[in-house]
């Protein structure tokens, strides 16, 4: 293909880490197939990633206002989501005008649901639009559901109220999406999703059969996941070993050597993401309730959180635990001694571990947490859901007995055959020919006629 009629697909993520590795994924996908990609970061996250050198990927930037310290340079959330959208929505016409001076045209724009703007830059360079949704499409249609007016979310005590959406099963109050101080960014995601021409979600057909029989009625859909690198999937694309971005320097050595001496399957490994910050008080409850599972632990605390550990706790726990700051997540869950996964149940980190066929234990905190966590337990069978109290805090006695569910007990060798299948139909999904694969293709070929 001549370079000058290669389309070019220029990729805006949010700027956090969760939002641009799967979006970075999609990208080594698509230039597998022949397109041109140029991945748009703001200059703050430009300048602060580890980005691998090698990347088929080209990068672009445009600025959110604070190019020097990104969102905490902002004084407040609503602060640097309007400075986003009003200096973003210049800045990245600027981009796009920039690479076409430089020969390098764009063809179509693939935005992030959280940045509904760019639909309208789009829409005045006339590209075609696609939204890219890094949450589940289960989760993505009862927040539409929500925008359209049609449902409301139940406030988390309500014992009585549910939700009942076409393709979706009831979802109590408690397993609902909850409401938190981002809601606006999250319904504001559907504005105008109605007119795009492709709607992406991170996820693959099998996983979520029912309600993309639904959706697929509303919109012109794509499932393009599970977006992990190649090498852990499919292996197709060889160079592709891992996501290729950090925001933060993962502890290797201290952990692949810690985890070398473990028996298999022995490992309880915890984890919260890159984003969210645990109340003081559930992090003494997770904190006892690790030491009391007596199993050995990997766990990650991020700096910022390391205070809020019971004093002297890591030295209590030097013969059974390892305490780090961040850690390189695929290779700890393909690493033979990891017996489960605690996790908040973050899309990303649930992806990654039915992808690779690691039990979980859910402790859901915010946003689209509780409904994956559902999903986790009642819909994929795939882990077992640590159930907080009236405070919603899940104390180390029921953090205690679920690990041990899941490691011991009769109901955590189902979770474990599931948790194999799923890993195998993850595979199928990007193996030449699969859902996922065939919809990128499909993509990829429209694309040429642009």
């Amino acid at each position: 293909m001549e370079n000058k009629k290669r389309p070019h697909a220029l990729v805006l993520p949010y700027p956090a880490q969760g939002h641009i590795n799967p979006m970075l994924q999609f990208c080594k996908r698509l230039v597998s197939k022949g397109i041109k990609v140029t991945l748009a970061n703001t200059i703050y996250i430009s300048k602060s990633m580890l980005a691998d050198p090698q990347s088929p990927v080209c990068f672009g930037t445009y600025s959110d206002g604070f190019d020097l310290g990104g969102y905490a340079q902002s004084e407040s959330t609503d602060n640097y989501l309007s400075s986003l959208r009003d200096v973003g929505f210049q800045t990245l016409g600027n981009l796009i005008k920039k690479l076409d001076e430089a020969g390098n045209p764009v063809n179509v724009l693939i935005y992030d649901g959280f940045l509904p703007w760019a639909f309208d830059v789009a829409k005045n360079f006339g590209l075609k639009k696609a939204v890219f949704f890094t949450q589940s499409c289960a989760v993505n249609t009862i927040y539409y559901h929500v925008y359209k007016g049609l449902i409301s979310l139940p406030p988390r005590d309500d014992e009585t109220s549910v939700i009942s959406i076409p393709g979706l099963p009831l979802f109590k109050s408690w397993e609902a999406p909850a409401p938190m101080e981002y809601r606006d960014l999250l319904i504001n995601q559907y504005s105008n999703v109605d007119y795009v021409d492709w709607v992406f979600f991170n996820t693959f057909h099998k996983l979520e059969e029912e309600v993309l029989k639904y959706v697929t009625k509303l919109w012109k859909v794509r499932t393009i996941g599970p977006t992990l690198p190649s090498m852990y999937l499919d292996k197709r694309l060889e160079d592709d070993k891992d996501y290729g971005i950090n925001l933060f320097k993962p502890n290797y050595g201290a952990c692949m050597e810690w985890l070398s001496d473990k028996p298999s399957g022995s490992v309880i490994y915890v984890s919260f993401g890159s984003f969210i910050q645990v109340e003081a008080e559930q992090m003494e409850e997770i904190a006892w309730g690790l030491k009391d599972s007596n199993f050995n632990f990997l766990w990650v605390v991020r700096e910022l959180e390391k205070a809020k550990l019971p004093n002297n706790f890591i030295n209590e726990i030097s013969e059974q635990g390892l305490v780090v700051t961040w850690s390189p997540q695929l290779e700890i869950l393909t690493h033979e001694s990891i017996g489960c996964f605690v996790t908040h149940c973050g899309f990303n980190s649930v992806i990654e571990a039915i992808s690779l066929g690691v039990p979980i234990v859910g402790m859901p905190q915010w946003s689209d947490q509780p409904a994956n966590g559902k999903y986790v337990d009642d819909v994929w069978g795939v882990g077992f859901r640590a159930r907080p109290d009236e405070k919603g805090i899940v104390n180390r006695n029921v953090l205690k007995s679920s690990i041990k569910e899941v490691m011991e007990e009769e109901k955590g060798k189902v979770i474990k055959e599931n948790a194999a299948k799923w890993k195998n139909l993850a595979t199928e999904a990007l193996d030449e020919g699969g859902s996922s694969d065939k919809n990128i293709s499909e993509f990829a070929a429209e694309l040429l006629y642009c």
